[in-house]
Order: C-alpha cells, then sequence, then structure tokens
C-alpha cells in the first residue's frame, strides 16, 4: 500500500532564499510546508542583532527583485541598510507572499530519513510535541553562516557577567532590533575581528567604559561608504531596476560592482594608484570586486594592493606596534571574506579601546570573573563572542541527514564535499540543497543569486509535476565532474591557496583542517550558463523516475 505523505514539499529555514522557494512551490501547486528552528521568519537577521549590524551589500541590490510592488513600494533609508530595517523588509515580503500560513515555527529539524523504496523522506524534530512529517522532496535553506562557533576555551559557562554570541543577540520584544541593552558603565570584551567583529567593534567603543579586543586573524577591511539614502536616488533606483538587475546579473558576485578589464602593472603608476584611492572608499566591496583583473589571481599585482592597504592602516592607527598587529601577515588582501567598515581603525586610538595578541598570548580558559591568558587575567562585566560559524557545510552537519542505505551526510562529506551543482548529492534523492557547499549562491550577493538557484529549481520541479516523477538524485559521475569543475575555478584564484571558511578551514572545529572546495568561484553568469545547459540537455547529469 503507498503511504499518504503529509506534504509534496518541505523547506527547511524561513530567511530570504527559504521564504522564496516555499513560495514557487506553493504557487506551482504543490502541497509545502516550511519549517523553522526559531520562532519568526527572516533568518540571519532575525537572529544576528547584535549593535552595529548592517549588510555590506548596497541596499538596492539586496532583496528580492521578482516582486514589482516590493520594489515601487519599498524605500531604503541608508545606502547599506542596518539589520533592523532589513528585517522589517523581509516582514513585509512575507506579508506580500502570505507566507506565514505555510510556516511552522519552533521546529528545528533534527533528523531527516529517507524510504529508499517508497521515495520520501521523514523529518524529526528535536521539540517532542512536533510529530514527524513525511513529504516526497525536501529543500534546505539553512544558510552558509547560520551555525554559531564558540572558541576553544574551557570555563565559558563559568562567567559571573553578561555574556553574548552575536549570532544569538537578545531581541527588542517590540521591535525588528537588538534589546536595548546599557554597557556605558561596563568593561566588555570582544573576541574575533571578522566581518561581524568589525561591525560590534565600532559600536561598543562608543558606548563601553573599557572595550578589550582580542585578536587573532586580523582581516583587510576598507570603508564602507555608508550614507543616508536620498529620496532622489530612491526614485532613480526604482526605475532604474532593470539596470540594476542586469548589472548584478554580469557581474561575479551579483553586485554592480565590475572588476577593470586591464591587468594591474598595464596602467601607469600615478593611474592605478589614484584609482585604488578611488576604489579604497567604498563603496561596499568597490576595491576587492571592482579592481584591476588580474588582483585576486596574479601574486605580484596582490602584493601591490595589499601594501597600499596595509599603508592605509598604518596611515589610521597611531600607534605603530597596533597597526602592525591589525595587518594580516598570513594572506593577501581579498583571499578572505573583506570586511567593511566605518572608522573601525580610528577605533584603536581611543582611550578606552586596548587590544590583545592571542598569537602571543593566547587564552587559556574563562574564568568567573573574565579573560585568562597565558599572560594574566583580564576582567570584564560583559563578553562578546564574534567568533563567527561552522561555515557553509556546518548547519548540514548539525542534522542528522541520511540518505540511501542509512548513510550520513555527515559521513558521505567527511573526506571532502562532492555535488552537483550545489543542488544535490550523490545518494540523497529528492535533498536539495539551497546556498549550501558549491552554489553559485554562497560566493555571492544571497538574495540575489540563490534567487536564480530558487528559480532553475522550481523549473526542475514543474517539470517533474508534468512528468509524475517521485525521485530526483545526481548521477555520481556528475557530481564529481562538477565537483572537479569547481576545484579548477578555485585553483584558479589566491584565495584557494588560503586557510579560510571559504576553503573548509576551522581552527576551532575538530577535524576542519584540511582544505576543500565548498564555493563556486566561477561567478555569477558562469554558473547560470551551467544551469541553462543542463536544462537545455534533458536535465543532464539527473535521473528522474
Amino acid at each position: 500500500m503507498t503511504k499518504e505523505l503529509d506534504f509534496d514539499a518541505v523547506v527547511i529555514g524561513a530567511g530570504l532564499t527559504g521564504l522564496y522557494q516555499t513560495y514557487r512551490l506553493r504557487e506551482m501547486g504543490y502541497s509545502v510546508l516550511g519549517v523553522e528552528g526559531s520562532d519568526d521568519i527572516g533568518g540571519v537577521w532575525h537572529h544576528n542583532r547584535y549593535p552595529g549590524a548592517r549588510v555590506d551589500s548596497e541596499s538596492e541590490v539586496y532583496g528580492y527583485f521578482w516582486n514589482e510592488e516590493l520594489m515601487q513600494e519599498w524605500n531604503w533609508s541608508e545606502r547599506f541598510a542596518a539589520q533592523p530595517e532589513v528585517l522589517e523588509y523581509i516582514h513585509r515580503a512575507a506579508d506580500l507572499m502570505d507566507i506565514r500560513k505555510d510556516y511552522i515555527f519552533n521546529a528545528r529539524v533534527k533528523k531527516a530519513v529517507f524510504d529508499d523504496e517508497n521515495n520520501y523522506w521523514t523529518l524529526e524534530f528535536e521539540q517532542q510535541y512536533r510529530a514527524p512529517v513525511t513529504a516526497r522532496f525536501v529543500f534546505s535553506a539553512l544558510g552558509p553562516l547560520s551555525a554559531p562557533q564558540m572558541p576553544n576555551a574551557p570555563g565559558i559557562n563559568t562567567f559571573k557577567g553578561e555574556s553574548f554570541h552575536t549570532a544569538n543577540w537578545p531581541h527588542d520584544p517590540n521591535g525588528f532590533g537588538p534589546a536595548d541593552l546599557d554597557f556605558s558603565d561596563k568593561r566588555v570584551a570582544v573576541i574575533g575581528v571578522g566581518s561581524t567583529g568589525v561591525q560590534v567593534i565600532q559600536e561598543m567603543a562608543k558606548v563601553a567604559k573599557n572595550l578589550t579586543v582580542f585578536l587573532r586573524s586580523p582581516n583587510w577591511c576598507t570603508p564602507l561608504g555608508n550614507g543616508p539614502m536620498t529620496q532622489e536616488r530612491m526614485d532613480y533606483i526604482k526605475s532604474h531596476y532593470n539596470e540594476f538587475i542586469a548589472k548584478c546579473d554580469a557581474s561575479i558576485a551579483g553586485y554592480t560592482h565590475e572588476f577593470i578589464p586591464k591587468n594591474l602593472f598595464d596602467v601607469p603608476k600615478e593611474e592605478r594608484d589614484a584609482k585604488l584611492e578611488e576604489l579604497y572608499k567604498g563603496p561596499g566591496f568597490s576595491l576587492w570586486l571592482g579592481a584591476y583583473q588580474d588582483v585576486l589571481s596574479d601574486p605580484v599585482a596582490n602584493k601591490y594592493v595589499s601594501e597600499f592597504v596595509a599603508q592605509k592602516i598604518r596611515e589610521r592607527v597611531k600607534d605603530p606596534r597596533t597597526a602592525e598587529l591589525l595587518i594580516p601577515k598570513d594572506h593577501g588582501f581579498g583571499m578572505k571574506r573583506v570586511p567593511l567598515e566605518t572608522d573601525y581603525y580610528e577605533v584603536y586610538n581611543q582611550d578606552n579601546v586596548s587590544l590583545v595578541d592571542l598569537n602571543t598570548t593566547p587564552i587559556t580558559r574563562i574564568t568567573p570573573d573574565g579573560i585568562q591568558t597565558t599572560e594574566t587575567l583580564h576582567e570584564f562585566d560583559v563578553i562578546i563572542y564574534a567568533t563567527g560559524f561552522d561555515a557553509v557545510k556546518g548547519a548540514w552537519n548539525r542534522i542528522d541527514i541520511r540518505g540511501t542505505d542509512g548513510v550520513a551526510l555527515k559521513d558521505a562529506w567527511a573526506d571532502g564535499v562532492t555535488t552537483y551543482m550545489g543542488m544535490q548529492c550523490p545518494g540523497f534523492p529528492n535533498f536539495f540543497l539551497l546556498v549550501g557547499p558549491q552554489s553559485g549562491a554562497t560566493f555571492c550577493n544571497i538574495p540575489r543569486c540563490s534567487a536564480l538557484a530558487v528559480d532553475w529549481l522550481s523549473e526542475m520541479m514543474a517539470h517533474a509535476k508534468e512528468n509524475h516523477v517521485q525521485r530526483i538524485e545526481p548521477e555520481p559521475d556528475a557530481a564529481e565532474s562538477y565537483t572537479l569543475y569547481c576545484t579548477k575555478l578555485m585553483g584558479k584564484l589566491l584565495l584557494g591557496q588560503t586557510n579560510s571558511w571559504f576553503t573548509g578551514i576551522n581552527k576551532n572545529i575538530e577535524g576542519r583542517d584540511k582544505r576543500e572546495v565548498l564555493l563556486f568561484v566561477g561567478g555569477n553568469p558562469r554558473f547560470r550558463e551551467y544551469c541553462e545547459d543542463v536544462t537545455r540537455n534533458g536535465y543532464k547529469g539527473y535521473v528522474m523516475s
């Protein structure tokens, strides 16, 4: 007897990508359930409410381009929107999609098991009051930066003061932003100087009695170039959205920035330096994604730009020793994600701010009174962990996902991730990845690039519905070929030779000490061409039955 399933499809996650995928499936006539582990929609923007949180994409290209009503209605207040405004935007988009009725909340998936004989998945939840759910297809929109990671330090739970991970910041119970916490008379520690750390450090320096930054791996940071969004500019954007969409789709990472089609040393020094000076000031990723075409691939050109940015740090930080600590020595400019900042380096000139170099005096433990290093005990009232995430594949590894023959996805990935198009893994039929390993949307402006992936998958699901397909899985050879393609593309860029979450390295996680290819770095246009080729050739590489 054929089992009657609860739903045709389940979408895990209620961030920008998950909401859109749920909407597309519902509008196509699938019975679909969205499941979300937290208490509301918004994904990372619901959780990451720390002071200073904001987009590093220009506001006008961060969001949904498929909804004309939303594009024409919404007015951004800043060129780079802050977290409360982004979350409010997502809630408005959800209203227009009428999507909340399709979701259950406080439903964190603990286990997903595939029935190989009958071609369906059973999902179990951490909350015991949630009954298991069955569905033919599962779409996992978990997010590449959604599994918070604490540092490897004993005693974290013994600290008597307040402590927060930036990804689990207390919420304003009456609004979209952070809770109103007072740090004005507090001794505050921030551990971590990635994109999140930079943002929260800028804000804590304004209010904390004393701020101590614990630094292990400095990053190349460049000015954000933020400012108010004038109504004149907003009106221009609304009347030229098609141009912005076309520009994003033509760029490597889904932004409006484009590389200069010249090699750095083919340009006279005076002209080249003037251009770098212009790009350095922003806005956004101008210097990272809009410099000369060989800066991310030629070591000599990259060294030139790295020294340019290093000199900027030396000019902005008064103490030479502090400036040198803040200049990366283990990677060149752009080899990791570039944090964007507003007066970040000037923070270290303030009397209430100090810096601890964890490379010379590492943390030995967290104590009831503060942070013990090999040198001394630093006492604090508040500790903020800006220690990042188990990136890209971590959120999937934290769910017990079992495919054919009971094989766990985590085990299948143990020796390196293998996917087809970053959308499916061999041995896991009917289970789709959204903005995960090797996806064209992960090394990209996620809202724009994930929408392209959702649209393509939705076309596949329309094809499946029309042809009564009950099982979709990638051919192992196709997945190996695609992963090799990702490897070759990564090998052309210097970032593939750097230890970072781009390449699967995480010093805080046991076993994450070897490089693997987690990104598709070929660019947005090339990924779209790959997808179109697969469609033209009858969804080649997929077995549908």
